[in-house]
């Protein structure tokens, strides 16, 4: 199980569109520091506080390969924040078929709206 300071720190790492985006980079392949600043308008040491902040959260980690220092992008940090968002996914949508089981047995609840339908808007009744 993952502690709560792990989530917070993977959530708040990602909570910046730039550090999003270099995860999106990553996710392609490792890349210098340098290949990942390309794209921002951003200083080299600005990108390289970004992936601290990443790295801190183990969302990337920094290796070495010869001359080149390539960061990666750690997957299973981003499938343990998965797991802790399906968590409360999973406990939804058991909530929500639990009330669409409840309602279906009642016969004076309305009749379910369909598919793209706003259930709050009024229908018009046929006379």
């Amino acid at each position: 199980m993952e502690k709560p300071d792990d989530v917070d720190r993977g959530f708040a790492a990602l909570a910046d569109p730039v550090r999003r985006a270099i995860v999106a980079r990553l996710s392609r392949g490792p890349a210098t520091v340098g290949e990942i600043a390309e794209p921002f308008d951003i200083s080299l040491q600005a990108v390289s506080r970004h992936l601290q902040v990443l790295e801190d959260a183990g969302l990337v980690s920094k290796g070495r390969d010869a001359q080149r220092r390539p960061v990666r992008l750690e997957p299973a940090a981003l499938e343990r924040l998965t797991a802790w968002i399906d968590g409360y996914r999973i406990a939804a949508e058991r909530s929500f078929r639990r009330l669409d089981a409840l309602l279906a047995e009642d016969p004076q609840a309305p009749p379910a709206a369909p598919s793209g339908t706003d259930p709050t808007t009024p229908r018009r009744r046929d006379r």
